[in-house]
């Protein structure tokens, strides 16, 4: 650039020429339109040019800028971040859940309904009231039969329960409930068996059988109960002992919900099978068992924080809610049903009932909380931030 024409010289002429453009009205504006008007691409318009040309305005540049949130960087709006979801790679569970199907929730209901009613029949044996004792002895041979059916079905081969009785091992839940059913099964059996000693002939070899079987059947009876709270509390140990969220937080709870849910089902049985003479036993082992049970159930739907969302919610919460009006039912018709058999075996159906519900109940709330990661997550989470909290 020469020195004779500055920088400041220049600008000025520029800007008078721009000035001057609108109303000159030269030949390009009558020909492609001004700046304004035009529709060729790249070329910018604002509002009232674009109104006098009938077009749109695109973009409109002589709006006034938006203005932008308080806090935010950059042009623009500021944008609200979606809420977290708890998700993990592939869309699979952080956990693996559980493999069980039914028939283990099936198991876990005819343990406590064969622990109930080798405790009933423990009781009408003590007390001489044979219809009680023999119903909860034909009740508790079926019930162990059907549990030992289910675990081995589970197992797939009868060869690896036989294999899971080559070691004691204390500290293992399935151990210990394996070697519980297999002391609880024969006891159950003969107990059950001597029942049928009255049908033997007198005389012979089946005489001497008749005349053996009362007081074997006695023993393996009391055998048998004492067995009982063992095998109807194990179950809940069990599922305990693993990693599933619901059901590792609910240890304190389950062993008592499943030790109330036996007791209830085995005073079903009484209920139903026993003359109203010698229901008094199951009316008491009614209520007794339903406080357990309803305690723990309320416990594990009100103690756990978000862990008890999979027992209130979907087919779990159905099953529970189920239960307990099916157990406050059977309480108040045993308690009721005095002088009504008819009122009196309703009850008793409805806590046999109440206890497949709340079984099946607890099993499926623990599958559902191994399946949806929120459960694993959080609950870890707060137990860092409580950590760091107590070391600072």
């Amino acid at each position: 650039m020469s020195p004779d024409r500055p920088v400041g010289d220049l600008f000025r002429r520029f800007r008078e020429r721009l000035s001057a453009e609108p109303e000159n009205g030269g030949a390009a504006e009558r020909g492609n339109g001004s700046r304004a008007t035009a529709a060729g691409p790249g070329v910018g318009r604002t509002d009232a040019g674009s109104h006098d040309a009938g077009l749109a305005p695109h973009p409109p540049r002589d709006a006034a800028p938006r203005r932008r949130r308080k806090g935010g960087r950059g042009g623009g709006e500021q944008l609200n971040v979606p809420p977290a979801e708890f998700t993990s790679y592939y869309g699979r569970p952080i956990l693996k859940p559980p493999v069980w199907r039914w028939d283990i929730a099936a198991y876990l209901f005819t343990g406590g309904l064969a622990a109930g009613s080798s405790l009933l029949a423990a009781g009408g044996q003590l007390t001489g009231r044979p219809a009680l004792r023999r119903a909860g002895r034909v009740t508790a041979l079926a019930a162990v039969g059907a549990s030992t059916y289910f675990l081995v079905n589970d197992l797939g081969r009868p060869s690896r329960f036989h294999h899971m009785l080559r070691v004691a091992k204390v500290t293992s839940p399935m151990s210990v409930g394996t070697w519980i059913l297999s002391v609880f099964g024969p006891a159950a059996g003969v107990a059950a068996i001597a029942e049928a000693a009255p049908l033997l002939p007198e005389r012979g070899v089946l005489g001497l059988g008749r005349r053996l079987l009362p007081p074997a059947g006695h023993a393996a009876g009391l055998v048998a109960a004492v067995t009982a709270p063992a095998l109807a509390t194990y179950t809940g140990v069990l599922l305990a002992d693993t990693a599933v969220p619901s059901w590792h937080e609910a240890y304190p709870e389950l062993p008592a919900i499943f030790a109330g849910s036996a007791l209830a089902s085995g005073a079903g049985v009484g209920l139903v099978a026993a003359p109203r003479a010698q229901a008094g036993p199951a009316r008491r082992l009614a209520v007794a068992g339903a406080a357990m049970e309803l305690w723990g159930s309320h416990r594990v739907e009100n103690r756990l924080g978000l862990l008890s969302e999979p027992y209130t919610q979907g087919t779990p919460g159905k099953l529970l809610r189920a239960g307990r009006a099916l157990t406050a039912a059977g309480v108040v018709g045993a308690l009721l049903g005095r002088r009504s058999r008819v009122l009196s075996a309703l009850s008793g159906g409805a806590l046999i009932a109440a206890s497949v519900c709340t079984r099946f109940g607890i099993f499926h709330g623990g599958v559902a909380s191994a399946r949806d990661p929120r459960y694993t997550v959080v609950p870890q989470r707060e137990r860092a931030d409580r950590r760091a909290a107590e070391q600072d």
